[in-house]
């Protein structure tokens, strides 16, 4: 049977989910972590060190660029575009080699200034004493900020919000608390969200901090080329303040390559937040599939294709899957960035450029939890009718009661513990075994109207004011 290639067709059709199916979610991303976002943080850089070197007067007998000449050359970067990204490739198809083309791409620009600009004579100073990975870890270190400042945080920071206000809506509302799926001492809606909140929002902090680390001393990270060509400067000093006028952190000591030893911090903080973030996402599907919390259907949408009352919990098993993928990819970038055979192998360019696909499956991952929790109502009559079906939980109130009655000089008050368990024990109580059981021990009469008063959905401790401690 024949069939069209889909390889062939025009517009091309995306090869992987993130630039097909989900794009939309993902596509702020582009402008940080994609290829064509890499070539014009090369030019950016390649830019800004021509101005360094100049501006610095460096390199003796360079001319001092205008303020005209560094506003055109910064707006080779402002204007980088599809235009640009397209002739970039048509040079790399000479060069075969990708930093080179930006190179002789910069070159051009020069070449092209207005007559008389002093840009036509530091043509030379393009790439100067660099090697490829002078502009190239600078370059992902710009990407990689930018991307988890402008994009990556505000996305995550907004989900932790969104949950601490969950939590602080539902503070009060009271839940059966379930430990090894079991009914267990009752908490809050609100105070189990708060956890999940501050766990996230603790990541957010590490990540947050992150430093982001850069590097220009050539070769071999010895500013060789740089002492033979111009032995007067001092290269560490232009190096540092070079890096650092960028908004990165000077790394001093490497061999070719920057380490990448903060790429493998920030995304092992990266990782662990999408663990926690699966985290919730598997406790809220638990709570959807219990009755805790009803999906809102949304019109039009189908659930099943043959099972026309179902609202599945999509968005929580598709973060799921989007979480495992983003972590899986962040861990092998965690683990391989931080070998580079002696002085300089390749392995980290191919690596480095699936990073977008590890921001991108957890920017999706939160976007689907965002959606998903946005569409939840809470069924306060299913959670009270569960704390009324188990007053047997009130068997730990009763004996800790009991304990401390012992220590204050109350007798009869023996094994609390062991009768209490004699009484719970596999069984189901009703309110009226529990209070005829706190009746009978003989507890003094303050404890006892306390104990008597106390319910399932009312022992839950101090679980609602727990949730004041997000706000600090």
């Amino acid at each position: 049977m024949s069939r069209v290639r889909l390889a062939d067709v025009t517009p091309p059709i995306a090869l992987g989910p993130l630039d097909g199916r989900y794009r939309a979610a993902v596509a702020a991303l582009v402008d940080h972590l994609s290829e064509a976002a890499l070539n014009r943080e090369r030019v950016h850089v390649e830019v800004e060190w021509l101005i360094h070197l100049t501006a610095h007067g460096v390199v003796p007998g360079a001319p001092s660029l205008t303020p005209e000449d560094e506003a055109y050359l910064r707006g080779v970067v402002e204007t980088f575009g599809p235009d640009e990204v397209a002739e970039l490739a048509e040079i790399e198809r000479t060069t075969v080699h990708d930093v080179k083309a930006v190179e002789y791409f910069l070159k051009r620009r020069l070449a092209a200034a207005p007559e008389g600009s002093a840009l036509h004579l530091v043509g030379e100073l393009v790439h100067f004493a660099c090697t490829s990975e002078d502009v190239n870890n600078l370059s992902y270190a710009l990407m990689v900020r930018g991307a988890v400042r402008d994009v990556w945080l505000p996305a995550a920071s907004g989900l932790v919000d969104e949950v601490a206000a969950l939590a602080h809506e539902h503070a009060e509302v009271p839940m059966l608390a379930l430990t090894h799926g079991q009914p267990a001492t009752p908490t809050t809606l609100g105070k189990e969200l708060a956890v999940l909140a501050h766990r996230l929002r603790r990541q957010l902090r590490r990540i947050a901090s992150d430093e982001y680390l850069g590097k220009i001393n050539g070769a071999t990270g010895t500013f060789g080329a740089h002492v033979v060509a111009v032995p007067g400067a001092d290269w560490p000093v232009v190096s540092r303040t070079f890096v650092e006028h960028l908004g990165l952190t000077w790394n001093p000591l490497t061999t070719q390559i920057e380490s990448h030893d903060w790429q493998a911090e920030l995304y092992a903080d990266v990782a662990r937040f999408n663990r926690v973030l699966h985290n919730l996402a598997t406790d809220v599907w638990t709570y959807i599939s219990r009755g805790v919390f009803i999906q809102i259907p949304v019109a039009g949408a189908t659930g099943s294709s043959t099972m026309p009352h179902k609202v599945n919990p999509i968005r929580f098993e598709n973060a799921e899957a989007n979480l495992e993928l983003s972590c899986a990819l962040l861990d092998t970038l965690s683990a391989t960035l931080v070998t580079s055979r002696l002085q300089r192998d390749l392995t980290d360019s191919t690596t480095q450029r699936n990073i977008g696909p590890a921001f991108g499956h957890s920017l999706l991952a939160i976007d689907n939890v965002r959606r998903g929790l946005r569409a939840l109502s809470v069924d306060h009559a299913l959670l009270a009718r569960e704390l009324d079906e188990n007053w047997e939980v009130l068997g730990e109130p009763v004996q800790s009661a009991m304990r401390a009655a012992s220590v204050a000089g109350v007798t009869g008050m023996e094994n609390p513990y062991e009768r209490l368990k004699e009484l719970t024990r596999g069984r189901r109580l009703t309110a009226g075994d529990m209070r005829d059981f706190i009746g009978g021990l003989g507890l003094p009469s303050d404890v006892e109207t306390r104990l008597a008063a106390l319910t399932p959905g009312s022992y839950t401790g101090l679980a609602a004011e727990l949730v004041a401690f997000l706000d600090e």
